[in-house]
């Protein structure tokens, strides 16, 4: 068996500091967007639970007025105002 150079040795723990470093940032990076990310996902959810309410509103109001209303008086009955 033949020993390894020093300088062999030294010039691979460089290179493994090197790729552990490159690595981490990496890692620090997606983190960051991974956070980013959720904000948006959570922030649209909000505001896709809040539209589906307002149309379930503007659903029910439509409904209620259709019921109420009395036949012959809808607007595709009317005669338009140029006749």
């Amino acid at each position: 068996m033949t020993a390894d150079d020093p300088s062999k040795n030294s010039a691979k723990d460089s290179d493994w500091a090197s790729r552990l470093d490159e690595l981490e940032s990496r890692l620090a990076f997606q983190d960051d967007l991974i956070e980013s990310l959720n904000k948006v996902i959570t922030r649209q959810d909000r505001e896709i639970t809040s539209m589906a309410a307002r149309i379930k509103d503007l659903f029910t109001r439509f409904s209620e007025q259709a019921e109420t209303a009395t036949p012959g008086t809808s607007a595709e009955h009317e005669i338009p105002p140029h006749y």
